[in-house]
């Protein structure tokens, strides 16, 4: 898999390449993340990348040129047009599943904005989906970028040891993922669970569920409507409805 970042600010997104699973990745050749600076594509002479916005308004708008022969350079150097993605608060919000389905593609390109946005011309010409990491403003789209590559890069073949390396997480399932523990047993007064002891596995991975389908239910019920779960795992969660019901009564 290849990875490139349209920013304005290529420094602050190599840092970050550089460190941790994604920098192992790209040092081992698993994939290619790459940052490239819009600015390098202006035509002008003072290499401005922005102006005022027609219409009046705060701020400025980075320029469609720039953007669009950033983005036509790209396509020369790998032979053909990546998905390209725009991060955008007015995008749909990443899961892990649509991270899950761009693992699988060859080449991806992320647009990042800054300033007071992007000429919307550029987007209607070369932008291929708008996706959002939450529904809060940031000054600009490396760090949407970054949280977007991470999350893409860990799941393609040979980034991590194993599929259950991430398959096991939480979101992977549309469940969070139960409590875990290591040494020492005992921290602070608290000791860990008794059954993950044991050394019997069975129970080991009930607990596990269980746990997994209690804080779901807890803390995100609405994973719950696109989980996969079991007659078993429903009967679970009837359970913890009720008690929590009869909680309240009392």
């Amino acid at each position: 898999m290849r990875i490139d970042i349209l920013t304005l600010f290529p420094e602050m997104c190599k840092s970050v390449f550089s460190e941790s699973i994604l920098g192992r990745a790209i040092a081992g050749g698993k994939l290619t993340v790459n940052a490239v600076n819009i600015r390098n594509y202006t035509l002008d002479k003072h290499n401005r990348v922005d102006d005022t916005p027609y219409g009046g308004g705060m701020g400025m708008l980075m320029q469609a040129q720039p953007i669009y022969d950033c983005y036509k350079a790209l396509c020369d150097q790998i032979g053909k047009k990546p998905h390209l993605i725009y991060m955008s608060p007015q995008g749909k919000t990443l899961t892990q599943k649509r991270a899950r389905e761009l693992s699988s593609y060859e080449n991806i390109a992320i647009l990042c904005g800054h300033y007071e946005g992007v000429d919307e011309r550029v987007l209607e010409e070369i932008v291929d989906e708008e996706i959002s990491i939450g529904d809060y403003v940031l000054t600009g789209g490396e760090l949407p970028a970054l949280v977007l590559s991470d999350c893409i890069a860990r799941m393609v073949d040979g980034v991590l040891p194993n599929e259950e390396a991430y398959s096991l997480e939480s979101h992977y399932s549309s469940l969070l993922e139960h409590p875990q523990y290591t040494k020492p047993y005992e921290w602070n007064g608290k000791k860990v669970p008794d059954v993950l002891i044991s050394g019997h596995h069975a129970n080991i991975e009930k607990w596990k569920r269980e746990q997994s389908l209690k804080r779901t239910y807890e803390r995100r019920p609405d994973l719950l409507n696109n989980a996969l779960l079991s007659e078993t795992d429903k009967l679970f969660i009837d359970n913890l409805k009720q008690n929590a019901e009869n909680l309240v009564q009392t």
